[in-house]
């Protein structure tokens, strides 16, 4: 009878061994499931990345765009800056317009030794020396416009040149070298600009009449 219980037990506990077995069995080719499963998502989604950013690789390395004006762009990057500072009374404004250009416009003055109007954008230094230009697309009045730059936003000059518009949408293409420095209406006795480094960017009007104007810009790229 002791043998027989003996039997008994051993066979049961043989059983319960090979019933966990099993149980370890199924949960490790789950485990093991899930793991490659698990790794196949991953190796899915990292390929997906791989393939987004060799996509968008050359859009978001395209130095050569200092600025596009977008419906989502924000104006506030944009500042004013008006004779008013000298007492004149020229007021400008600057918008996004619905179809999502930068739109400069306003009415020029000449009263009180006043006569100019300008937005200005700054950015961090931007390396600009493997190009010689700036493209500007833009549609204008039929108005001449300066377009001016500083290589040091604290600079106290600015680098300068004179674009005609014709009031059609078109494109301006600026040699960096024919920009030269002026203050203050005043050609200074300095070299050209170098075209190395871009901290500041202006557009202004100041034709030395009263005047209403509008500029509207799409986009601003450096060309070779």
């Amino acid at each position: 009878r002791y043998k027989k219980i003996k039997f008994i037990t051993i066979n049961g506990l043989v059983l319960l061994i090979r019933f966990f077995m099993k149980i370890i069995s199924s949960y490790y080719k789950w485990l093991k499931f899930s793991y490659q499963s698990f790794y196949l998502v991953h190796l899915i989604k990292n390929t997906m990345k791989t393939i987004l950013l060799l996509f968008l690789f050359p859009i978001l390395m395209n130095d050569s765009l200092l600025f596009d004006f977008n419906k989502k762009t924000n104006s506030s990057e944009w500042k004013i800056i008006d004779d008013g500072v000298m007492g004149g009374l020229s007021k400008g404004k600057f918008k996004i317009d619905e179809n999502g250009n930068g739109v400069f416009f306003g009415a020029v003055s000449t009263e009180n030794y006043g006569g100019f109007s300008s937005v200005s954008h700054q950015m961090k230094t931007k390396d600009i020396s493997k190009f010689s230009k700036v493209s500007i697309r833009l549609k204008g009045d039929g108005k001449n416009y300066q377009f001016r730059i500083k290589d040091n936003a604290n600079s106290y000059y600015s680098y300068i040149n004179t674009f005609k518009t014709s009031g059609e949408w078109e494109t301006i293409v600026l040699k960096w070298s024919d920009l030269y420095p002026s203050f203050r209406g005043q050609t200074l006795n300095l070299p050209n600009f170098k075209g190395d480094f871009l901290e500041e960017i202006v557009f202004l009007i100041g034709n030395k009449k009263n005047e209403s104007f509008e500029l509207k810009i799409d986009t601003i790229e450096l060309v070779k």
